[in-house]
């Protein structure tokens, strides 16, 4: 079940640096691949005779203009539209490529979930923190938004600190363990069930269940990611806290 993950260690200014090439790849995979998703939907757009394609990119515009709608006013939240369709859009497609399959060569995983990893997940969930505090400097002002963190009273001050450190754990590591889980299961799916013939056969049942099962748990994944980005931004550009 263990697998080495294929590490690279890079000078840098002097700093030794090491990079998980395997991360590398199929973060590279995913954003290529939610980028031909999203040029094949926008190419030939019609009002009278909209392609599939075209009507998937609009339900999904649709949905996450509802979950912006569901946490704060059109008119403030309307500017983080595209960074939730490209979150949930990138986030779905990443915990979708680990599922078909794996590539292991001399026991170096090669191709899986990015978001099977907590360096990915994590490293999303902190970008996503750290935006909310940048658009609340930007739109309440640096005294206004420091006040925040008194408000409603001033010995609350380290427990504010401590939540934006929990908030970025939880979002992040949440991802990571949901898709990490799904992963393990498949593979111990086809492991303890794959041997000879008849194993073969008796896993294929439970397989394709689980993957059924890991695609439904990914798209929620991604929601939810999505969903907690908007409540964190709303919380943070709101006037009333």
């Amino acid at each position: 079940m263990h697998h080495e993950a294929p590490l690279e260690t890079l000078d840098v200014l002097g700093y030794s640096l090491t990079f998980n090439l395997a991360n590398v790849l199929m973060i590279t995979v995913a954003s290529v691949l939610v980028f031909l998703i999203a040029v094949l939907a926008t190419r030939n757009l019609s009002v009278t005779n909209p392609t599939g394609m075209q009507n998937f990119m609009e339900w999904v515009m649709d949905f996450v203009k509802s979950i912006i709608k569901s946490n704060m006013d059109w008119k403030t939240g309307g500017r983080f539209h595209i960074l939730g369709i490209t979150l949930i859009m990138y986030i779905f497609v990443s915990n979708m490529l680990g599922l078909p399959f794996s590539v292991v060569i001399d026991n170096t995983l090669w191709w899986k979930s990015p978001t099977a990893d907590p360096v990915i997940t994590l490293t999303l969930a902190t970008m996503i923190v750290g935006l909310t505090h940048y658009y609340g400097i930007r739109m309440k002002g640096f005294g206004e938004y420091g006040k925040d963190f008194f408000r409603p009273m001033w010995f609350l001050f380290p427990l504010k600190i401590i939540e934006e450190f929990a908030n970025t754990l939880t979002l992040g590591l949440r991802l990571y363990g949901n898709i990490y889980a799904g992963e393990i299961l498949l593979a111990l799916l086809v492991s303890s069930l794959a041997t000879g013939f008849g194993g073969h056969l008796a896993a294929v049942i439970p397989t394709l269940a689980w993957q059924g099962f890991s695609v439904f748990v990914g798209g929620i994944q991604s929601y939810i990611f999505v969903m907690l980005t908007m409540v964190y931004m709303a919380h943070k550009i709101s006037h009333d806290h």
